[in-house]
């Protein structure tokens, strides 16, 4: 007897990820679509944009395509996706081309990306298209990079949200033919482009911002894997940079180094403080504030945490979330305590050993 199966609640997202236009990110969600359409399932186009280029063009030819809706805006008209249309239409698969771009007044929306959340909503998959310039969070280093002003962005958290991440990846060498073939731009437009955002050293850039981008969809996916599983922490893509502080005057000289380090590994940077009774001290609660503060400001992800066994709670931080570079002030200790203090890493090192562990020597203040 076959039993039913669960009622889908929500569709699954999936982002063809590029680094600049012209890299194949339209071309490689219309090919999904089609192989998709092909293995049986209901597949539409709910908005794509061409640009003219022979290749996608004929791609999305071979597909339904939910015809966009007209809207008045000023006295013009501008075609908009029609989101009514396709959950009306209701298919499994939908394509959603240019996740960042913002709708014409009188959209349901302001911005594509929560048209695309509404189709997740209803039980619709959807395959969408961005470029890495468009990511909120790296946008101003885009903006410095380039020169270029970049005037919408998609919010990191619809990202988080997505189920894959695919980058549409090509070398800038190739990317540079196919402008001067004419590709992407016409030929009048290839030569000004190749001298502003399409330069190599802007292209080699952006690209290195994507696939770190990347990395980190596939870090976050491989973690809750991990987790359902409980597979060993040694399972990490990304470098991970926990500073373990105490509420001393030495920990905002940790965090700067931490901060050095993660910033030289590409790496995500936690600051790690477990909290004790003597922080209830004024002084030391004014210092660990401060110290908390610092290291915002550096860009860390600051955890406080609570615990009577000082190593064994780290050590626990540390395993969860799978932190591959864990560092430690050493102050010029004597006497018990100096053996006191190594007592604790040696515990810290026994519960997680996985960790590359530095140990920094500061000066007493």
């Amino acid at each position: 007897m076959k039993t039913a199966e669960p009622e889908k609640t929500r569709g699954r997202f999936k982002i063809f990820l590029g680094y600049a236009p012209g890299v194949g990110k339209t071309y490689s969600m219309l090919s999904e679509g089609i192989r998709r359409r092909a293995r049986g399932e209901d597949v539409v186009i709910g908005y794509v944009e061409t640009h003219g280029r022979k290749g996608t063009s004929e791609l999305a030819a071979q597909l339904e395509q939910v015809a966009p809706r007209a809207i008045d805006y000023k006295g013009t008209l501008f075609q908009e996706m029609d989101l009514d249309g396709i959950l009306k239409r209701c298919p499994q698969v939908a394509l959603v081309d240019e996740l960042a771009h913002t709708n014409i007044e009188g959209s349901r929306f302001a911005k594509r990306f929560e048209d695309v959340l509404l189709l997740l909503e209803n039980g619709i998959d959807v395959l969408s298209t961005i470029n890495v310039q468009h990511v909120e969070s790296l946008t101003p280093r885009v903006q410095s990079l380039t020169g270029i002003a970049v005037r919408e962005t998609v919010p990191d958290w619809v990202l988080d949200r997505a189920d894959e991440i695919v980058i549409s990846d090509l070398t800038p060498e190739a990317l540079a033919t196919r402008m001067r073939r004419g590709d992407i731009y016409p030929l009048d437009r290839a030569e000004r482009a190749l001298a502003n955002f399409f330069r190599r050293g802007n292209l080699i850039a952006l690209r290195e911002m994507a696939l770190h981008r990347v990395t980190r969809a596939v870090d976050r996916i491989l973690d809750d894997y991990v987790k359902a599983k409980r597979l060993g922490a040694h399972w990490a893509v990304t470098e991970k940079v926990a500073v373990c502080i105490s509420a001393s005057a030495q920990a905002r000289d940790l965090i700067a180094r931490g901060a050095r380090l993660a910033e030289g590994l590409n790496g995500e940077f936690f600051v790690v403080h477990v909290k004790s009774d003597r922080d209830d001290d004024p002084e030391r609660k004014r210092t660990l504030e401060a110290s908390l503060v610092f290291a915002r400001n550096l860009g860390a992800q600051v955890v406080q945490l609570s615990g009577k066994n000082i190593p064994a709670t780290t050590a626990a931080f540390v395993t969860e979330n799978r932190i591959t570079q864990a560092i430690f002030g050493r102050s010029a200790l004597h006497g018990l305590k100096k053996w006191m203090y190594y007592l604790a890493i040696q515990r810290f090192m026994s519960a997680a050993p996985h960790v590359d562990l530095h140990i920094v020597t500061q000066e007493l203040r």
